[in-house]
């Protein structure tokens, strides 16, 4: 019988992309971004320098990346997506700002995880707000399952840490179990943790809390 094809935690969704975002992807994503490739990734020599490497899957339109890289010039963020208005956004953002430590791949997580990040590179890993799925039967889909986890985990130093949010409570629960079964992570705190200030509040998030939406921060180190 034939194999049949890995189950993705993303659709390529025909989404609307603004004359901005096509214009800054193909400006820029020669200059910022990393071509995907089976072999492993120098991260050092894509940045230019030795710094601490933090990756974060699924940026969406790259507020947060950006400002997050802005506030902490000390750190390189290795932002990983598919959807192309949210790179040439991200794009646009890097180049408005000249930002110097926010490099982008267009791929597949897994696949990145799994042939171009190095075991206990990563100083830390962010995940915010990932596609809940919400229909049981796609639960499969979430991105925060066992195995991606004990990847993503093999990937991180000793003492990194994995922030993760979400404004799906029941999603939250899963993470939240997931992430403690996996032995290489231990807690910050006794379960859920408030929002930590290196995480900004994006204008979708505002709206939410403002209409009585709730967001579930968790944050775990690497043992």
């Amino acid at each position: 019988m034939p194999e049949r094809p890995p189950i993705r935690s993303y659709v390529l969704r025909q989404g609307r992309i603004s004359n901005a975002q096509r214009r800054a992807h193909a400006e820029f994503l020669p200059v910022y971004g990393v071509p995907f490739s089976s072999a492993v990734a120098d991260l050092d020599r894509l940045f230019g320098r030795t710094a601490p490497k933090v990756l974060e899957i699924g940026f969406g339109m790259g507020e947060t990346t950006a400002a997050i890289a802005q506030q902490h010039a000390e750190n390189d963020y290795l932002g990983v997506d598919v959807h192309t208005p949210g790179v040439g956004s991200l794009l646009k953002r890097i180049a408005d700002l000249h930002l110097k430590n926010v490099r982008l791949i267009q791929h597949d997580a897994v696949e990145v995880l799994r042939h171009m990040i190095a075991p206990d590179t990563l100083a830390g890993v962010h995940v915010f707000f990932p596609d809940p799925w919400p229909k049981k039967r796609h639960h499969k889909r979430r991105l925060l399952q066992p195995p991606f986890v004990a990847l993503l985990a093999s990937r991180m130093k000793p003492g990194a840490y994995f922030h993760a949010c979400t404004d799906w409570e029941e999603y939250a629960r899963q993470i939240l179990e997931v992430l403690s079964a996996e032995p290489t992570l231990t807690n910050t705190a006794s379960g859920y943790t408030e929002r930590p200030a290196t995480r900004p509040e994006t204008k979708f998030e505002r709206r939410g809390l403002e209409l009585g939406h709730r967001v579930w921060d968790l944050v775990f180190r690497k043992i």
